[in-house]
């Protein structure tokens, strides 16, 4: 089918097509703060979710305050405002301008903005039975609403009069980026298509909004409900952390005498590694990776079906051959091809380095008489014997070193060196939080003292709290409208250690920590005036927080804050000369369990959805690849939420391998600047063309600006100890 032919950038998610942006002043063409004061005090004393943010730091949200009851009438309070703003706009009897059209738009939305800031933290940090009940009854209609205003005609006719007027040609150029953005993702979601496929459109929505909603919901019960009770006979192997911690996760469910693997990645991981119990090894390893797969009332399979022919049925309305050529269009990738084409050039060194790796750990295997063939829930067991005896490297020992609190305090001395950033926590209370693990710190520029934003962190799993690590914004910076200051939040699940002890992590889980606070100050370094500039380019927007990992692994980190929980005395050069050399050991694995994913992703999303029934789709297209049988996807596809909770990371789970060249490339940047990773001359080059413009800026062009050229996908060969050609 021939494809419209369209501008190459949109942003990604409907929700974003809304414009939100904070309370704005009122102004001779936009209606919209005499609709939200209207509404604000028909509500403000019965539904807290509806007041504005108050008290310091420009206001902050009143997590301590809210109600879940209140959530279902402040979405129909907030989406009626929303609504009221639009038709202002689209209504306008002056020629369309950009304040009065683009502009309006950044400025509508507040009261929205603020109640999706409650709805997303009850969503992923403290979900329950109640608001899944709510979550699935608003999505249909958050879907048909977002349809509303994207198949607004009078709307989108502004739109299109702005972008294609002279004028524009005299704006800045983020005000261009943006009129550009707002006109793409209007075009890319239906506006340009006739009355009965802009009904069709609008139904498959919210149909899909149903879909992701409960695909998400599934993977959440069965991480809640399967959950392995171990005696203290079956702890062999086990380090005294995880049993610290299995023995507290198992009190927190009632069973103080036993011990307690939760169903979440940072609880199964070092199980894996350490448990000498081959049969339970594998009862928790079967419990996380058939999550959504099990054949109950929570399965997934047919869910995925329904995705993805919904999916594929709306794209063609839209007149592109697949889904993922839609999804492209606007990315770094620019084609499905090009995506690919960058995953088969690394695909063969990665299988070809398990091979190598599989036969170590059953060299091993085969030494002690295990009389056994390693299955992937062997691999991280062996992995770590093999790490012992090739490196002298046991990954419990570089865990005594790697303190939770201590590693935050070496994020915030990384932010001070490469931002000017100070971060001191707020005096407990003085800022609301929704639950008490919740702490919150001020962050301010070190010279001016100039208060920069909020860093809320949320470091543990517990129940109701979806798996893996996330960061998000409350509030956004922006200028165009009076300057708002930064709300940004980082979340994770790591197993609280025992009362009164640190938390210790594991390596990999460190470079996570630092990853989301790569995202974070990502939020926090922004400079741009726009709302719409903060969306993402997915295949760029995971670059930044890859690039701050390697500053983990930095001389002045590991000598000041990688220190023994016990001792204090800092982690010994022996040790770290041996995670050094050890740098690339494990890659077949990581890279090869990663790709799997994203060459599903990539195939899920180019195959018509009429020939898939996902089990078999997922088998039959990983052995054509030649995937070993020793490991499994990273996310297999029931309870790959990356892609079929939302749309988000669809037909571009790709993108994190696309990010890491850029990674790559830029490291070496810092390796090779004469003041190493702390350069200030590179550094000032990172924060300004890299971190402050956000999606203000085509991200190629933005990236040519630091490095003065593309980036190299052999950086990300040499990286990973892959040969390079």
């Amino acid at each position: 089918m021939k494809k419209r032919n369209l501008s190459l950038v949109a942003i990604a998610t409907v929700f974003a097509l809304s414009g939100c942006g904070e309370k704005s002043a009122p102004s001779a063409t936009n209606t919209a703060p005499v609709v939200e004061q209207t509404i604000a005090a028909e509500n403000k004393n019965d539904n807290a979710i509806l007041a504005e943010f108050s008290g310091p730091y420009n206001g902050v949200p009143a997590f301590d305050k809210v109600k879940l009851s209140e959530l279902k009438p402040a979405f129909d309070a907030a989406m009626a405002q929303k609504l009221a703003e639009v038709d202002a706009i689209a209504n306008n009897p002056e020629p369309a301008t950009f304040e009065n059209t683009i502009a309006a738009l950044e400025r509508s939305g507040s009261l929205l903005s603020r109640v999706y800031t409650y709805y997303g933290i009850w969503r992923s940090n403290v979900s329950s039975a109640e608001f899944r009940a709510i979550q699935k009854e608003m999505a249909p209609k958050l879907s048909a609403f977002n349809s509303k205003i994207t198949q607004n005609e009078k709307l989108f006719a502004r739109i299109k009069n702005v972008y294609e007027s002279e004028a524009l040609k005299s704006l800045s150029a983020e005000q261009q980026r943006v009129t550009w953005l707002t006109y793409n993702s209007f075009a890319r979601n239906g506006a340009t298509l006739d009355k009965p496929s802009k009904a069709r459109f609008a139904e498959i929505n919210q149909e899909l909004a149903g879909l992701h909603t409960k695909f998400a919901n599934n993977v959440l019960a069965d991480e809640e409900n399967y959950v392995v009770f171990l005696s203290q006979e079956q702890l062999s192997g086990l380090p005294e952390s995880l049993v610290s911690a299995a023995k507290a996760a198992a009190k927190e469910r009632g069973k103080p005498e036993l011990f307690a693997i939760t169903n979440s990645r940072s609880s199964m991981d070092p199980f894996l590694t350490y448990s000498d119990e081959r049969a339970l090894r594998e009862q928790v390893w079967k419990n996380y990776y058939n999550r959504g797969g099990n054949g109950d009332e929570y399965d997934n399979n047919q869910t995925i079906k329904d995705i993805l022919t919904l999916r594929h049925e709306r794209m063609q309305l839209l007149g592109y051959d697949n889904y993922a050529q839609w999804r492209l269009e606007d990315r770094m990738a620019k084609t499905p091809e090009n995506a690919k084409a960058l995953m088969d050039k690394v695909w063969p060194a990665a299988i070809a380095r398990v091979e190598e790796e599989v036969a170590d750990m059953q060299a091993i295997a085969d030494s002690e008489g295990a009389n056994i063939k390693i299955a992937p829930w062997d691999y991280r067991y062996y992995a770590e014997k093999v790490r012992k005896a090739k490196y002298d490297l046991d990954s419990n020992e570089v865990k005594q070193y790697l303190q939770l609190d201590k590693l935050r305090e070496a994020m915030f001395y990384v932010a001070g060196r490469l931002f000017n950033f100070d971060f001191k926590e707020v005096d407990a209370g003085s800022v609301p939080v929704f639950h008490e693990d919740v702490r919150v710190w001020n962050v301010t520029d070190k010279t001016t003292g100039e208060h920069i934003g909020l860093w809320y962190l949320d470091p543990f799993g517990r129940k109701g709290k979806r798996s893996g690590a996330w960061a998000t914004t409350y509030r956004s910076h922006t200028t165009f409208d009076g300057k708002k200051t930064v709300l940004s939040s980082n979340n994770s699940n790591f197993v609280k250690g025992p009362e009164g002890q640190p938390t210790l992590i594991s390596w990999s889980d460190a470079e996570t920590y630092f990853h989301e606070f790569g995202h974070a100050l990502h939020f926090l370094s922004a400079t741009v005036a726009y709302p719409k500039s903060h969306s993402g380019v997915r295949d760029y927007t995971e670059f930044q927080s890859q690039l701050l990992e390697r500053w983990l692994t930095t001389d002045e980190v590991i000598n000041n804050y990688l220190v023994h929980y016990k001792t204090g005395e800092a982690m010994p050069k022996e040790l770290v000369a041996k995670i050094k050399k050890s740098a690339t050991f494990n890659q077949g694995f990581k890279t090869t369990e990663y790709l799997a994913s994203a060459i599903m992703d990539m195939l899920y999303h180019t195959t018509d959805p009429a020939k898939i029934n996902p089990a078999k789709f997922e088998k039959e297209q990983l052995d054509a690849i030649g995937m070993p049988s020793e490991l499994v996807m990273r996310h297999r596809s029931t309870h790959f939420g990356h892609i079929f909770s939302g749309e988000g990371y669809s037909a571009g789970y790709y993108g994190y391998l696309w990010a890491e060249v850029l990674t790559s490339d830029a490291s070496e940047a810092f390796a090779e600047a004469p003041g190493g990773f702390y350069d200030k001359a590179l550094a000032d080059k990172l924060v300004k063309h890299l971190f402050s413009i956000r999606n203000a800026m085509d991200p190629a062009e933005a990236y040519r600006l630091f490095r003065g050229r593309d980036a190299e996908v052999e950086a990300l060969m040499r990286d990973r100890g892959f040969p390079v050609k």
